[in-house]
């Protein structure tokens, strides 16, 4: 009997050397095409802004100003300006629109402002405009900005692509945006959830403890935390995929190769979580929540400044959810902890530390799935609440994180950051399923137990430092980004197989056999792994302003990376992007990168696979409207790769799955998404996706579907105060993979499209107090998805609900 765990390399590795190659594609096209610039450096221009509400008049400056500008609802709710009639450069207008309110604006670069309680209000009339606001400055927080407070469904500036702090029509790739507002609309309080409601990101689970997501055909095992990239290893599950949102702002998307940031990248997309950061003003919210299933959810946020200058500041959360399932015994406990400070050590230093910790706490994981077909090789139609896993079996993981960053800003409005992050990825899963062989449907005989058991971790250790500012080329301004990372990952791991027992009853089964005396196993039943890999390099990206309509992103990353089984040095990843502006509201875009993907696979010999390799095409269009409020694109994309891992069906010595190289598949498709605000009371974020993946004709990458929509939206009706209601709906086209038939051999089984629909609902019952109702599959579609390597399904969850109550202080 195979240990339903794929085999992996075991690498042991010693330290790299890196070198930088410059921008020397990009510069010599650089002084060819850029003209002299004919603006000012601070222009001015002419703005109409009547008196009235100081909210609505923000925004129509910034959409004047072809700014972003980020404020809180409740920063400027009740507060009045006496409007703009005239001439004014962007700081001064801001400055005459803010004036005695308490408030000033804060420049982060990249004409992305927010607005913060102003330490010194400037009060003083601005006549001709050409004043500059009083305490402006250069801030070094370069994620991009805060969803948290903006009520908004799409981002303002992101920095995931490139490091270079852009909005998403700046940015030459497609990339999806979860914001704080939409994760609190529909109780996305899990990665999971989020991930269902991403446009392009599907699916596919494996058992109660663990999920693949899948873009553009390919499983995302890139993960960011903060801009730092931290690998996954989806058989081995280490809390990646179980991670509540509590701590989070937002959750960005990356479609396609991200090498240039990551280095050895998936060529699907990579997730990067964006932690929430401490405010200045004092804030905080206690909630409560009971749903369907015995599901039970506390969660509390305070942040504010922890002295009266507030120059330090923090934050602390704390989640704790009691999870009960469909499934019959299932049961997943989870706690969240988060801390962090920041520290003003000059106006122009920052320094920022934090740590998190979460476990998860199952009882009666389930391992694996339900086998496809029974013995007479029909499809094995077992009860949704059915759980294969044994009374003791449980996949316990954990995370712990400590992460520094210091940053400082330079007059010339140079920033240096420098970024540590150190991880810990456990897991503690002695694991018991019925889950080999398939069942006789008059006996329920012929199922045999996996019964093993798994123990350890992965420490991962990642230093980013990167220095980014404007330049002056051929009389027009330019930015630049010069960097390096280095990474180190242990994984070490203690494996027992107790071998396989026969379920006498798999249709009348409970779980209920004896746990394996682990320690005392003979000792071919036990093993141990230790895999060290390091990875380095250097990176430079530009952003050529070419023309005031034309911008050119060129980049490479000079790549290092090392283990036991194998190791390369220079490989140079190259990224080239260009958006041209067609008017005030379009941009087209194209952009090219390339592919490398050390692989874990193995061939039926035991041979690990070479790196993937390939390169990604993107071209589109993108759109901003209402002030960058609403957010469209439509993208086309296509991806060659070589040494493409096609699962054989076949396994490799140790009992994993084998694996072989092909070359040659092409993957290409079309992605649309919207997302943000239609009117004043209205937020939408919808998506339509599709994909082929081919080699030489035949599909390849289909568990994933080849066609997705996904639309969710809610809405603040104006003849009930206070009330939203919303709804999403997902759908997908039909999945299929090689599945083992009992009486046909392997066969292609089909999983049917569907729909899924959710709704919610919220009131304001005051200014403090709000009560949330969200109801998931709310139809009650009974639905699954397949994993062809195990010939299993799991069910989806049926219909549920989870209401809320939630306190702001």
């Amino acid at each position: 009997m195979k240990q339903p765990l794929p085999s992996r390399p075991r690498p042991l590795v010693s330290a790299l050397r890196a070198a930088l190659v410059g921008l020397t594609l990009a510069a010599p096209l650089a002084l060819s095409l850029a003209q002299p610039a004919h603006a000012q450096s601070a222009p001015l221009r002419s703005f109409q802004i009547a008196p009235g509400a100081l909210d609505t008049a923000l925004t129509s400056f910034a959409a004047a100003a072809n700014i972003t500008l980020s404020f809180a609802a409740g920063q400027a709710r009740e507060l009045r300006t006496d409007g703009l009639n005239g001439e004014y450069t962007t700081e001064s207008g801001l400055a005459r629109l803010l004036a005695g309110s308490g408030l000033e604006a804060v420049h982060r670069g990249q004409g992305n402002y927010v607005l913060r309680p102003a330490a010194k209000a400037d009060a003083s009339a601005l006549d001709g405009g050409e004043k500059m606001l009083g305490s402006v400055r250069v801030t070094a927080n370069q994620l991009g900005e805060v969803t948290e407070g903006t009520g908004s469904y799409t981002p303002g500036a992101i920095a995931t692509a490139t490091r270079l702090v852009l909005t998403p029509r700046e940015t030459p790739q497609s990339i999806s945006v979860v914001t704080r507002q939409e994760m609190d609309d529909f109780a996305l309080n899990s990665i999971d959830k989020v991930m269902e409601h991403t446009p392009g990101v599907s699916i596919v689970t494996y058992d109660s403890e663990r999920t693949e997501y899948y873009a553009r055909g390919f499983a995302i095992q890139n993960f960011q935390y903060d801009g730092i990239p931290m690998l996954r290893d989806s058989s081995y599950s280490a809390g990646n995929t179980l991670t509540d949102m509590a701590i989070y702002d937002r959750v960005e998307v990356l479609k396609g190769a991200t090498g240039l940031l990551t280095g050895s990248g998936d060529p699907g997309a990579t997730i990067n979580l964006i932690r929430k950061k401490p405010t200045k003003e004092f804030q905080g919210e206690a909630s409560l929540g009971a749903g369907t299933w015995n599901n039970y959810r506390s969660q509390f946020d305070v942040s504010g400044a922890l002295n009266p200058a507030g120059s330090l500041r923090g934050r602390a959360v704390a989640a704790y959810q009691d999870k009960h399932s469909q499934l019959d015994g299932y049961e997943r406990k989870t706690s969240t902890f988060y801390g962090i400070l920041e520290a003003d050590l000059s106006p122009s230093t920052l320094l920022t530390v934090g740590a998190d910790y979460q476990d998860n706490t199952p009882t009666r994981s389930t391992w694996g799935g339900i086998p496809i077909y029974n013995r007479n090789g029909d499809f094995n139609d077992m009860p949704r609440s059915f759980n294969n896993g044994a009374s003791w079996s449980s996949w316990k993981q954990y995370t712990r994180t400590a992460f520094a960053t210091l940053e400082h800003t330079f007059a010339n409005d140079w920033l240096l950051k420098a970024q540590f992050n150190h991880q810990i990825n456990g897991y503690n899963a002695p694991l018991g399923a019925a889950a080999g062989g398939k069942p006789y449907p008059a006996t329920g005989t012929g199922v045999s137990t996996w019964e093993g058991k798994y123990v350890g971790k992965t420490v991962a250790d990642a230093f980013d430092v990167y220095a980014s500012g404007p330049f002056e080329l051929l009389g027009r301004k330019h930015e630049l980004v010069v960097g390096g990372s280095l990474s180190k990952r242990t994984w070490t791991n203690r494996g027992y197989w107790a071998g396989n027992s026969s379920v006498s009853d798999y249709y009348g089964w409970t779980g209920n056999i004896a746990e394996p005396d682990w320690d005392n196993l003979p000792a071919n039943s036990q093993y141990s792994n230790r895999e060290v890999t390091r990875e380095n390099g250097l990176y430079a990206t530009a952003r050529f302003n070419l023309r005031d309509d034309l911008k050119l992103i060129a980049g490479s990353r000079v790549l290092n990376y090392e283990n036991d089984s194998m190791k390369k040095s220079g490989v140079v990843v190259p990224y080239l992007g260009a958006v041209y502006d067609l008017n005030d509201q379009y941009s087209v875009y194209a952009s090219y990168t390339s592919i490398y993907k050390p692989q874990s696979a193995q061939d039926v010999k035991g041979k690990t696979l070479d790196p993937l390799a390939g390169v990604n095409y993107e071209t589109g269009v993108k759109g901003s409207f209402f002030g960058g409020r609403l957010n469209a694109s439509v993208a086309y994309f296509r991806l060659d790769q070589d040494n493409y891992a096609n699962a054989t069906g076949a396994l490799t010595p140790s009992g994993g799955t084998a694996y072989e190289a092909i070359n040659g598949v092409r993957t290409k498709g079309f992605e649309a998404e919207v997302s943000g605000q239609l009117t004043r009371q209205w937020q939408i974020h919808a998506g339509f996706n599709h994909k082929i993946s081919r080699q030489q004709g035949d599909k390849v990458a289909t568990l994933t579907p080849e066609n997705q929509f996904t639309l969710g939206s809610t809405y603040k009706p104006d003849f009930v105060p206070g009330l939203s209601i919303g709804g999403n709906a997902r759908w997908q086209d039909k999945t299929w993979g090689n599945a083992s038939n009992p009486m046909l051999g392997t066969v292609r089984h089909t999983v049917d499209s569907y729909w899924l629909f959710d709704a919610m609902a919220s009131y304001q019952i005051d200014k403090n107090l709000s009560v949330n109702l969200n109801v998931n599959n709310l139809l009650d579609k009974k639905y699954y998805t397949i994993f062809s390597w195990y010939s299993t399904y799991t069910w989806g969850e049926g219909r549920n609900a989870m209401l809320t109550m939630k306190y702001k202080f």
